[in-house]
């Protein structure tokens, strides 16, 4: 009996040491599944011929290390296709990227950048809503314009301000801030600020892609709610 629980040890220290190294990315490891397959069959057929015929093998424990080895060799399989997906994934976007270098995207932010008497940033809202309303303020906190942006879908939209305050006439030009509020009836619906930006760069981080905005900083591609 002895004699099994060699086998047994020894084929899980084999499964211990391949799982560690394909948690360890697997790229340098020594030891592949294959080997570790060839090394536990003669392990085991080693210890077929020599086990004791009044104290056999036991069968299930048979079965329960080839299952393992099985599944050790499925999951560093899957494991290679995954990074081979990854691989494709960060080179698509890449690519996406590439085709927004330059480009205005919006993205969460209540900075309003005025310039040539215009601004243009954006809302997005967790639900339809009958009204949204607009209010702008000045770097000092003082409202300069509110307005009514009317009823609107659920989603991201953009809009525009002609740098007038309330009383029609022009501000200065320079960095506002934005509110917005919005109403279905009575209840509140979820609005949250966008602000414009410009994709300057494309960087690539452990994580994978990420795009330089500016007055944002960098930020992933899923933060992007709208192109303009």
């Amino acid at each position: 009996m002895a004699g099994v629980l060699q086998a047994v040890n020894a084929a899980s220290n084999l499964f211990a040491a391949l799982n560690t190294r394909s948690g360890d990315g697997g790229s340098a490891s020594a030891t592949s599944s294959e080997e570790v397959q060839n090394r536990f069959l003669k392990l085991l057929v080693t210890q077929l011929q020599n086990q004791d015929p009044l104290n056999p093998l036991d069968n299930a424990a048979v079965t329960t290390q080839v299952s393992q080895i099985s599944t050790v060799t499925g999951i560093e399989k899957l494991n290679s296709a995954l990074e081979a997906l990854l691989g494709s994934y960060q080179d698509a976007q890449a690519l996406q990227g590439a085709a927004l270098m330059g480009r205005n995207v919006l993205v969460a932010g209540s900075r309003l950048a005025l310039a040539g008497g215009q601004a243009v940033a954006g809302v997005n809202l967790a639900e339809a809503a009958d009204q949204v309303k607009l209010t702008i303020r000045d770097g000092a906190g003082n409202v300069v314009q509110s307005q009514n942006l009317g009823a609107r879908e659920a989603g991201s939209f953009s809009f525009a301000w002609d740098g007038r305050n309330d009383a029609g006439l022009p501000v200065a030009p320079g960095n506002y801030s934005f509110q917005v509020s919005a109403l279905r009836g009575a209840d509140k619906v979820a609005a949250e600020p966008l602000q414009l930006g410009t994709v300057s760069a494309l960087v690539k981080t452990a994580k994978g892609f990420e795009l330089e905005v500016g007055g944002v900083g960098r930020i992933g591609f899923d933060n992007v709610q709208q192109i303009l």
